[in-house]
Formats: C-alpha cells, structure tokens, sequence
C-alpha cells in the first residue's frame, strides 16, 4: 500500500496545506491538538474536494443519461442475439462507440478523487510513523500525534499491535471499537447508495451490462472497504465514511430531483409533479420545465409513467408544451364556452317558459276573449267583443288558396259569429 501511495506524493504537499489550513482556523476554536480541530479539517478537506467535482458529477449524469437513451437499442441487440453472447458483446460495443458513451462513467468520481485519498494516507501514514510530510513540520507532527477521535489517535489502524497503540496515548480496545463502527457505517452507506441506485433509479425493463455492472459494484464496493478498512489509520477511514456520506446524500437528491426515465423515482416524480400542476395550473421550476420539455419531445416513445402523466394533464383539462410550460387545453376552454352558452341558453328558455300565458281551456276559447288570473275576462278583450266583426271576404273564383280566416279555423272548432248585417 506504500508503494501505491507513493505513486501519488506529488499531490501531497496540497492536500497537506489544505489540511494544515484547516487546521489552524479549527485550532482556534477547538484546540490546536484536539481530535475535533483535526478530524474537521479531514472533514473540510473531502467537503472542498467534492466540491471541485461537482462539474465531473454532473458529466456523470449526462453520460448515465445517454445511456438511458440506448436501452431501446441494446433490447433489441440483446433480443437479436440472444443465443450468441459474444456477438452481443460485440454489437454492444459497437453501439458504444457509435453513441459516444460509456459504461464505466459511473466510476469517474471514484477515479478522480483516488489521487486525493492515496495522498491523505501517504500523509497520515507519516503521522503515524513519526514523519514529516509536504508542509507537516515537527510541531504540525507532534500536535497531530497527540490528536484522538472518540479515544482513537488520528494515526492508529485496527491492525495495530498494542504497544504502537500504548505509544500513540490509546488503548488497543478503543481504536478496535472506533474503527470497527467506522468501517460498518463506512460500507453500509456505500451499499445503501448503491441500493437505491438498483432500486430506485434505474430502468428495470430493460437488462442491461450497464445494470449488471452497477449490481456488482453494490456488493463488491462494500466488501473491500471492509476488507482494506482494517489497514486504514482512523484520519482515512474519517475520509471514506464522509465522502460516503456525501456521496448518498447527493444521489438521493439527483433521485429525488432528476430521476432516471422508466425507474421507479420517475413514477414516484411525474406523481408528484401531477399534483402540483394540476393544484396550481402550471410548472413553476426550471428543472420541472426541462423535464417536462423532454417528455413532450419523445412524442410516441414515451414510457408508461410518461404517457399516465400526459393522461393525467388532459384529464385535468392541461395540455403540455414544447418548451416545457403547462396550459389550459383548447379542448377544456371550448367545452367551458359551450357550458357557458349552454347555461345561458337554459336560463333563457326558462324565463321564456315562466312567461309565456297558460294554454285557454275550452270554455275561454267560446267565450271570445282570455282571462285574466282572478277569474274575470279583461278591459281590452271586452272592448274587442263589443266592436262588430269585419265582414269576411269571399274568395276568388279559381283561387287555389284558402283566406286567413278559413286557414285559421280549426277542424270541428269554434265558428266565427257571423256579420249582423248578414241576420
């Protein structure tokens, strides 16, 4: 392990500095020998480094990405060739190289940050040792010596015999327990990222040697921290169980945020982005809007929670856009226009109907005039009777149609009283 850390000494003298930087900021809180002024400043360096990886994570999602858009490729190579695994491989490769990704992306952020982790315990073995290192002068050295996290020197190993403990100020028990618990929660937090990586965040519908390699990496990751953890000095294992910690914590938030299409995190996503669009009738974030707009533009090769999501929208009387906005649907304002029409129209038939006079009866109709509601025939009707009836004219010879008083009548009706003149 010597040899290998020795391979990356010219990156330690900065991670020394920064170390030491660190460490006189905490030093003046805590003290400058204290294991929190120490384990802080390990802790602040991984939070700087993962920092500066960011910009390398975030390629890693990308490339993860592209290789969510080749799963409908690699089914159909996997389906073409399935009874000739090498020729699979083969096409598999190919379709690789033609796309421009790759399957090992995964592990950019792990290959990255190497050099820092074999440079902080090439530092931290000097300490043990009894060693300067980069800019670890005698005083940095003895304070870092006399360093303890939760009774554990800063320098010890669980491999340790007890007289390098007894000369680091510990006791064999004390560093055993420390690094024992550091170790456990140091591969659980890497198998729990794992998992609900395998769980979660992954398309299950297609099998792929993407998914079969990041299976692998579930049970395989955990194992050799157990396994080289033991050899660790406690500053190291500090390092690991933090950048695990980080690690977890932003795969939970890009699975929460930006899962991957067709996993499970998209169902439970689009879920929540339903409710939230239909509660307030439009996509209010960016990253809602990408997402969205990414939807709309694979048209018919939408997965299932993405077409149950567009369903949903239309249900609600919303239409998604192209650029990732959310509107009224045509369909929904022209059938509120019709509902509007549609009421008034009602109102209006109605009122028309409440005012329009009840139908006579026999009796009123042979009476020559309507009534009123009391009862009693009206002023205008009567005045109508009193005047005498113009004389009817009688038609035309030849005349094919009939006169207005003839159309008028009724079969079997009452008769219009004949003229006076005509007695």
């Amino acid at each position: 392990m010597d040899t290998i850390a020795s391979l990356f000494s010219f990156i330690t003298t900065p991670v020394s500095w920064v170390i030491v930087q660190f460490h006189s900021v905490y030093g003046k809180i805590f003290g400058p020998n204290t294991g929190w002024a120490w384990g802080l400043s390990i802790v602040s360096l991984v939070i700087l480094i993962r920092i500066c990886l960011i910009p390398l994570f975030v390629k890693q999602i990308k490339a993860t990405r592209a290789m969510q858009t080749l799963q409908p490729e690699m089914k159909k190579i996997q389906e073409r060739y399935k009874n000739d695994k090498q020729r699979q491989s083969e096409e598999m490769m190919k379709l690789y190289k033609e796309s421009g990704t790759n399957p090992l992306s995964s592990c950019l952020p792990i290959l990255a940050q190497s050099p820092f982790f074999f440079a902080l315990y090439h530092v931290l073995n000097g300490i043990a040792t009894g060693k300067t290192i980069g800019v670890i002068n005698e005083p940095l050295l003895a304070s870092a010596r006399q360093a303890h996290i939760f009774g554990a020197p800063l320098a010890a190993k669980f491999m340790d015999s007890s007289d390098k403990v007894a000369a680091l100020g510990a006791t064999l028990t004390d560093v055993r327990v420390v690094t024992a618990v550091m170790i456990v929660l140091m591969s659980f937090s890497q198998f729990y990222t794992q998992r609900q990586l395998m769980t979660k965040n992954v398309d299950t519908t297609v099998k792929t040697p993407f998914m079969q390699q990041q299976k692998m990496l579930m049970y395989v990751f955990p194992v050799m921290f157990a396994v080289f953890g033991i050899n660790f000095p406690v500053g190291v294992l500090v390092y690991w169980l933090t950048t695990n910690v980080w690690t977890m914590g932003q795969q939970m938030y890009v699975i929460h945020n930006n899962p991957t299409p067709g996993s499970k995190a998209q169902a439970s996503y689009l879920e929540r982005l339903t409710k939230h669009v239909t509660h307030h009738g439009k996509v209010r974030r960016r990253s809602e809007k990408t997402i969205v707009k990414a939807i709309v533009a694979k048209g018919r090769d939408r997965n299932e929670f993405e077409r149950k999501f567009i369903n949903a929208l239309n249900k609600a009387g919303l239409a998604a856009q192209a650029d990732g906005t959310v509107l009224k649907s045509v369909a929904q304002a022209e059938a509120q226009t019709e509902d509007g029409a549609e009421t008034t129209s009602a109102a209006t038939g109605a009122a028309a109907r409440r005012q329009q006079p009840k139908r006579q009866s026999k009796a009123q109709r042979q009476s020559g005039g309507p009534k009123q509601a009391g009862g009693t025939t009206s002023s205008a009707s009567l005045e109508k009777s009193d005047e005498p009836a113009a004389p009817e004219q009688a038609p035309k010879p030849g005349s094919g149609t009939r006169s207005k008083a003839q159309s008028g009548q009724r079969k079997g009706g009452p008769q219009r009283p004949k003229s006076p003149s005509k007695k």
